[in-house]
């Protein structure tokens, strides 16, 4: 074999990458529809939604029912206490529960019409649902709830934080301390008052999940005070987790990336919610029923009994 044929082999192979590298270019990219069915991609239409955010006002509506995701009694006769359970992850975390079993109590701010939609899909499962209204930067709230939850269900087993504010600042000096004060009130002093009001309550088996997020591990320049937050979330999990372990409850937590939901049109601006996800590998943002099987995962003790003190990142390809 000569040099010269070597040398116009390895052109012949050039040419032919450079020919797929063209179509590749040429292509549009699409996002990834690998689910039970075709979720939305952007752009969305552009739109903008006061705090804390209204479920029933976003366009496309939300997809959180999980119409192909059949329950196996994996929570069966289980109680379960749910912050920021009117919409978004924490309403579709609430039907899926309810599909495996469980009664469900939903802790909600101000969004009165979000949380009775989500106790009718709960209540549609077979289920019962208790809705509890307030603020989960007060101690004696989260107290008041846990206690209502076990006074009306007779216990408690599974504990979700999911209640979160977030509200971008482009710059650092723009960053107020108030606006501080409530991100870190509500995303890390929500979930502390809430564990500790629930752990009496808890016993061996149960299981406690916060929701944190990709910010919490890769940062986010508009979001300092959430990323923050959720970074914390995650450290608070690994070492909550660590100190239950003698008294059998287990502690994880879901790291989501772009999910649909209020959060989000209730910060950015219109412009980027109508491109809000299309930054994935994905091309598009998670549906909230695509992100509420992880905790049904890591409620059941018949599917997570030896996991403890994880982070589970949904990120969508990142």
């Amino acid at each position: 074999m000569t040099a010269a044929f070597t040398a116009a082999k390895q052109r012949e192979i050039q040419e032919q990458v450079a020919e797929a590298d063209q179509q590749e270019v040429s292509s549009e990219p699409r996002a990834m529809q690998a689910g039970a069915r075709r979720y939305p991609e952007p752009p969305f239409p552009e739109q903008h939604q006061d705090k804390p955010g209204d479920e029933a006002a976003l366009v496309p509506a939300t997809m959180y029912d999980a119409p192909f995701y059949i329950g196996s009694a994996k929570l069966k006769d289980k109680v379960a206490l749910i912050t920021g359970g009117d919409s978004g992850i924490g309403r579709s975390v609430a039907v899926l529960f309810a599909r495996e079993g469980a009664d469900i109590a939903i802790v909600h701010l101000d969004e009165d019409g979000d949380a009775e939609e989500t106790a009718a899909a709960v209540e549609k499962e077979g289920r019962r649902c208790l809705v509890i209204k307030g603020d989960v930067k007060k101690s004696a709230f989260c107290r008041d709830a846990v206690e209502r939850t076990v006074s009306e269900f007779g216990k408690l087993d599974v504990l979700v934080n999911n209640s979160a504010f977030q509200v971008h600042t482009y710059d650092i000096v723009d960053l107020t301390e108030d606006h501080f004060d409530e991100t870190l009130k509500t995303n890390l002093y929500g979930y502390f008052h809430m564990a500790r009001a629930a752990v009496p309550h808890l016993k061996n088996g149960s299981a406690i999940i916060n929701t944190g997020s990709v910010t919490g591990f890769d940062g986010e320049k508009t979001l300092l005070d959430y990323s923050m937050t959720k970074g914390g979330i995650h450290a608070f999990t690994r070492s909550l987790a660590s100190q239950l372990i003698p008294k059998g409850i287990r502690v994880n937590c879901v790291a989501p990336g772009p999910v649909w939901s209020p959060l989000n049109p209730s910060d950015k601006e219109p412009d980027k919610v109508a491109q809000f996800g299309s930054g994935t590998p994905m091309k598009r943002p998670a549906q909230p029923e695509e992100i509420a099987p992880a905790y049904v995962f890591l409620a059941s003790p018949q599917c997570s009994s030896y996991i403890t003190g994880e982070i589970l990142p949904i990120v969508g390809g990142y």
